[in-house]
């Protein structure tokens, strides 16, 4: 029987380890791939979700054989990308940006795009995009106020965590939550089980791990 692919986790988020782990998969590798993630002139959210998480897999994936391993490894990477219309939000890095952030996304609906790449072993590529719809409560200059001293905002697309104190905020959620937290997990584990991981390997332990 041939043995199951290693997996390469082209991310140092823990956001995205966590949500893998709450499926049952731990990565043999973490690679980060820190990559030049400005827009194209023109370039729509979703193509640059998509380029992004291409670029940050084969990054990955380069770093890894250059390290002497992942030759026969998938490399798995992600990209989400915030957007009201057209406009893409940035990764707050300041609370100036965090703030502009908050006022354009108050009271009303943007989309969160997340991409997904995986390369496979033989050189194949497989990709998935996901889109959510959100929207936000009207916030008070109390709440945005209070937001912004928590710093939870820093390095997050957009602004904001949805999974922290921001959660707060959404009125309203079409979509995958889990694609907007960072990692959609219906198309992992359905890309990763069509390319010969393991994906349900440890769900057979779960019942005597909660107790059951």
């Amino acid at each position: 029987m041939a043995s199951r692919p290693d997996l390469i986790l082209a991310s140092a988020s823990p956001r995205r380890l966590a949500l893998l782990n709450q499926i049952g998969i731990e990565p043999e590798h973490l690679v980060p791939a820190h990559v030049d993630e400005t827009p194209e002139k023109a370039e729509l959210p979703r193509k640059l979700a998509q380029r992004l998480a291409d670029l940050k897999a084969l990054t990955a994936q380069h770093k890894a054989r250059s390290a002497g391993y992942g030759a026969n490894a998938l490399v798995l990477a992600a990209d989400t990308v915030v957007a009201v219309g057209r406009r893409i939000l940035p990764k707050a890095e300041t609370m100036e940006e965090a703030s502009a952030c908050l006022r354009l996304l108050s009271g009303r609906s943007h989309r969160v795009f997340t991409a997904m790449t995986l390369l496979t072993p033989s050189g194949a590529k497989r990709q998935r995009l996901v889109e959510t719809r959100i929207r936000f409560k009207r916030l008070s200059t109390k709440e945005m106020e209070a937001y912004l001293a928590s710093a939870e905002w820093r390095d997050k697309a957009g602004g904001y965590a949805i999974q922290g104190i921001a959660g707060a905020f959404v009125v309203k959620l079409s979509g995958s939550y889990s694609a907007v937290v960072g990692l959609p997990l219906t198309e992992t584990a359905t890309l990763l089980a069509g390319e010969g991981y393991p994906v349900h390997f440890n769900w057979l332990n779960q019942s005597s791990l909660s107790g059951v």
